[in-house]
């Protein structure tokens, strides 16, 4: 998914409990889901984060010259500037837009074939 197109909120708002609670029937679960979302989001944007700032990268052995570069810096910025992944994960599923399922209810099911 493209991060730099999403529509969630920059900042927290407030939301209701309800909502949430209403679409998996317990609160707990619907927690669980979007943090362990907002990690694979994380771990995404971290990854091609990195990838570009590899381009940036010089191997020198001198420890003591730094070099910043000025478009390195902007794409930090620009990354810094991103909704935070909870709230990613919050739209999310707030759209439908997260698969998820409950292996418990599918070893039920099984064992009723």
């Amino acid at each position: 998914m493209d991060y730099r197109k999403t529509n969630a909120a920059i900042t927290t708002i407030t939301r209701n409990k309800a909502d949430f609670e209403k679409k998996t029937g317990n609160i707990y679960e619907t927690v669980m889901i979007c943090a362990k979302r907002a990690n694979q989001i994380s771990v995404e944007i971290k990854q091609e984060l990195n990838q570009k700032l590899e381009e940036f990268a010089s191997y020198t052995d001198n420890l003591e010259e730094v070099f910043e570069n000025r478009e390195q810096i902007e794409i930090s910025k620009f990354y810094e500037r991103l909704p935070k992944p909870s709230l990613i994960a919050l739209k999310e599923f707030e759209e439908d837009k997260i698969y998820y399922r409950k292996p418990e209810q599918e070893i039920s099911k099984d064992e009723s074939l």
